[in-house]
């Protein structure tokens, strides 16, 4: 069956172009990736690829065609083992030039492309899809509520019942119950044998928890601060993540290495890190981080019970703030799949853990002033649900990513990178960032204020992508 080569759109607004020139002549034989033509319209040229194998039957359209609308027949190809007369005298010739008062069906939107885009296919692509998270909790489940802390320690302690290879090691997890209490009750309740203080030496201890993953345990390794994860990268990165993909499949490595990232309140720049970006860009390895209670209790779950090497980042800020979360030991949050938290019209703001805290502070401001902005939590940083995001952007067409860590490679920058390339003809303004400054956290309290995002700066970011004074 002969195929056509319809005009495709470069944008979700272009409704007609001009095509510039054939690359090919008729009788050619043409396969699926070759560049066969070039289009052009007042912003911009594409190539237009054959998206299969035969022989370009017709040109419909000849070159230098003006105005020529989307979706129009511009050739055929006749694939392998036809008739390439009979495919080409069955072409429709197309009008040479249509008339703008000529009616078209306007092209649908279309992600910009990153390759050139293949000439038969749809410029309609799925709108893309964004997580259900209202499913998440159970139905008819009781819900308490309940601080950060104790949902990451009922996630444990859940978890070493139902599994005996589940242990806890770290400084001071046990006998001092923890250095934020988030252990606190595991060793009465499981022992010494699964409950194991370590020295001060997280190369070593780190290094034991990824032998005994290797061996088929499920260790639980807690930093008191992951700035002290520091000591033990190599631990992580080489032997954790690399292991599986060097060994060919045959040596996984299931634990988490979990504890505080990042800010705190006045614990200076040793103290006060965040590595959300730093652990993302590793292949190898998961990268969560929550904001709620019922989404640490659920990821820290499916994060023990994961295959696959986790790094589970707290906030010692958010340890004592209390929210709801439904009882039962089976309560689950899938790791790679964001949550919209705020649905809205106008503006996307994109955060992730503590960050949480300025954009839905953001959210509540701007809805005073009749902007209606959609709240996203990432939730996991690796792998990334930007489809979720994209989802969003679609609709608002605006967005504002805001994390607490340096904007050099951070997690906002690949957001927006991730924005750019799968839906920058849906924006209507840049891609706003709200980071971290740029300097090591200062100790004073005055200066680490100013060094923090704030929920000032994302209305101001906001505001700005929507042309709002």
């Amino acid at each position: 069956m002969p195929i056509d080569i319809l005009m495709p759109a470069l944008s979700p607004t272009m409704e007609q172009g001009k095509l510039a020139k054939w690359l090919k002549a008729e009788g050619d034989r043409v396969k699926a990736g070759d560049i066969i033509a070039e289009i052009e319209t007042d912003k911009a040229t594409m190539e237009v690829e054959a998206v299969d194998e035969g022989v370009l039957a017709k040109i419909l359209v000849a070159d230098g065609t003006e105005n020529v609308a989307v979706n129009t027949p511009i050739g055929v190809i006749a694939a392998d083992g036809e008739d390439v007369n009979a495919a080409a005298s069955g072409a429709a010739k197309a009008p040479a030039a249509p008339q703008a008062a000529e009616a078209h069906a306007p092209a649908a939107p279309v992600e910009a492309p990153a390759a050139p885009v293949s000439a038969a296919a749809s410029s309609v692509p799925a709108q893309a899809k964004s997580h259900d998270a209202s499913s998440e909790f159970p139905a008819g489940a009781e819900i308490v509520t309940m601080t950060v802390r104790e949902a990451l320690r009922d996630a444990m302690a859940e978890e070493m019942r139902r599994d005996a290879d589940v242990f806890v090691m770290g400084e001071e997890v046990a006998e001092y119950q923890g250095a934020y209490k988030v252990t606190q009750g595991l060793l009465q309740e499981f022992g010494a044998r699964r409950v194991i203080d370590t020295p001060i030496t997280e190369h070593g201890f780190a290094g034991i928890g990824v032998g005994a993953a290797l061996t088929g345990l499920k260790p639980i390794v807690e930093f008191m601060t992951f700035n002290f994860a520091m000591q033990a990268i190599d631990q992580i990165i080489n032997s954790a993540a690399k292991t599986l993909y060097m060994s060919g499949g045959q040596m996984g490595c299931p634990i988490v290495f979990r504890g505080p990232n990042g800010a705190a309140a006045r614990v200076a720049a040793q103290h006060s890190h965040d590595y959300a970006a730093w652990y993302s860009n590793v292949p190898g390895l998961k990268v969560v981080m929550p904001y709620s209670a019922s989404d640490a209790k659920g990821l820290l779950k499916s994060a023990i019970r994961d295959p696959n090497p986790v790094i589970f980042l707290e906030n010692e800020i958010l340890y004592g703030r209390s929210f709801e979360v439904p009882k039962g030991d089976d309560f689950l949050v899938p790791i790679g799949k964001a949550k919209v938290v705020r649905p809205g019209t106008d503006v996307t703001i994109v955060s992730f853990g503590i960050g949480m805290t300025y954009a839905l502070g953001a959210a509540e401001a701007l809805a005073k002033e009749g902007i209606e902005a959609e709240v996203i939590d990432l939730r996991t940083i690796r792998p990334m649900d930007i489809e979720t995001v994209i989802a969003s952007v679609q609709k608002t067409n605006r967005c504002v990513a805001v994390e607490e860590g340096f904007p050099q490679s951070g997690v906002t920058a690949e957001i927006g990178m991730k924005i750019m390339e799968a839906a920058f003809d849906y924006l209507d303004a840049p891609v706003a960032r709200v980071t971290g400054k740029d300097v090591p956290m200062p100790y004073a309290a005055n200066l680490e204020k100013l060094a923090l995002p704030n929920v000032g700066e994302v209305v101001a970011a906001a505001k700005a992508v929507c042309y709002r004074a």
